[in-house]
């Protein structure tokens, strides 16, 4: 028996991605038509936006909790939340999630230090680029890490609102992130981290002047060896990461 994983919903794209990387990987791993159970929640995304405006961490972690006890009251055994920006708002303190939570962050930073990776640059929104989630896991696994400046900061922010999110991919965005990449290997970066779950839709292998560490399908394959009992069950419930 495989591990029930719950996919916590917040951008829809990314979600989307997450959900199909689960049920591709089952299929490789498990064959033709098979996969683990998969529930997904998550509420629309508009009216969260005005709380990450204002920075209102505490009420957007009671809506990811919400959801989390709509997805452990489906059965879900763990849950997986692919927007890299909301783990800003698990790790704050309050009350324990119903079902453990595996970490994007974590998952990225491990990949990284598997493939022997010593300087990473970070691509995702402001608050993703800007906050302490990436900062804190890349130091903890001794990772040098880099961020495009002010202005390719804010380029990278609006492309993810205005297009990424509602499922447009524009020419043009494809060579603004390549050429901030560029400037990323030029400062040192030996790879990129897409930590918008909708940049690896956008910037693939074929295209980027680094290797690419994609959260999104990183995440969703680690949840399935979760679930077939290849990798530890996740024991972070949300809250501040101590260690």
């Amino acid at each position: 028996m495989t591990l029930h994983i719950g996919i916590l919903a917040h951008s829809a794209e990314g979600a989307t991605l997450s959900y199909r990387t689960v049920w591709q990987e089952g299929i490789r791993r498990m064959g033709e038509h098979d996969h683990p159970q998969i529930t997904m929640s998550g509420g629309p995304m508009a009216p969260t936006l005005e709380l990450w405006e204002r920075g209102d961490l505490v009420a957007l972690r009671q809506l990811f909790l919400e959801d989390s006890e709509r997805l452990a009251a489906a059965g879900a055994d763990f849950f997986i939340l692919p927007d890299n920006t909301a783990h800003i708002a698990l790790e704050q303190p309050g009350p324990d999630f119903p079902i453990p939570c595996l970490h994007i962050a974590e998952v990225v930073a491990a990949r990284a230090q598997a493939d022997g990776r010593k300087h990473v640059g970070v691509l995702g929104t402001s608050w993703t680029m800007e906050g302490p989630v990436y900062r804190d896991v890349l130091a903890r696994r001794s990772l040098e890490r880099t961020i495009p400046d002010a202005a390719d900061r804010r380029v990278i922010h609006d492309a993810i609102f205005g297009e990424l999110c509602l499922g447009e991919f524009r020419e043009d965005t494809r060579q603004d992130f390549v050429r901030i990449i560029g400037e990323l290997a030029d400062m040192g970066c030996d790879c990129v981290a897409l930590v918008c779950t909708e940049i690896p839709l956008l910037v693939t292998e074929d295209v980027s002047p680094l290797p690419i560490l994609d959260s999104t399908r990183l995440q969703a394959r680690a949840a399935v060896a979760v679930a077939l009992g290849e990798a530890p069950m996740p024991d972070w419930c949300c809250g501040p990461i101590t260690a």
